[in-house]
């Protein structure tokens, strides 16, 4: 059996692309905190490589951004290349089965609203305040 689950955070935003075939594939690494401390007391993280296929795909790369939280159910699969150096290296990635938006709407919303444009303050001379 092959089966991992991960809750984490986006450690960035989403990479929606298609294949040449017009299947859309959606990449994004998460972090996921450790649940024990290391000797020195604090808490390691693991960063994960997640890979999203067609429908799903889509719909993480239009509402998901760095900092979301999911609950990503899938399985771990191995690839091997050469780098430019010529050695051999292999990389696992997590091919999600089930992507599950954790971070609220509300939340989500809000950190929008505060990333908008604030208006620009005049400053004002503290002798001219009426009280």
């Amino acid at each position: 059996m092959n089966k991992v689950i991960l809750t984490g955070n986006l450690t960035k935003n989403p990479e929606l692309t298609e294949t040449q075939s017009g299947i859309a594939v959606c990449k994004f690494s998460i972090a996921v905190g450790r649940d024990y401390t290391n000797a020195d007391g604090e808490r390691e993280t693991d960063f994960f490589n997640i890979t999203v296929w067609r429908g799903r795909a889509e719909n993480c790369g239009k509402y998901l951004k760095k900092g979301s939280k999911v609950a990503v159910v899938g399985s771990l699969q191995n690839r091997t290349y050469e780098d430019r150096e010529g050695i051999k290296r292999t990389v696992t990635d997590v091919i999600a089965n089930e992507v599950e938006f954790l971070t609220p709407k509300q939340q989500e919303e809000e950190a929008v609203s505060a990333k908008r444009e604030r208006p620009e303050l005049t400053p004002v001379d503290d002798n001219q305040l009426p009280f």
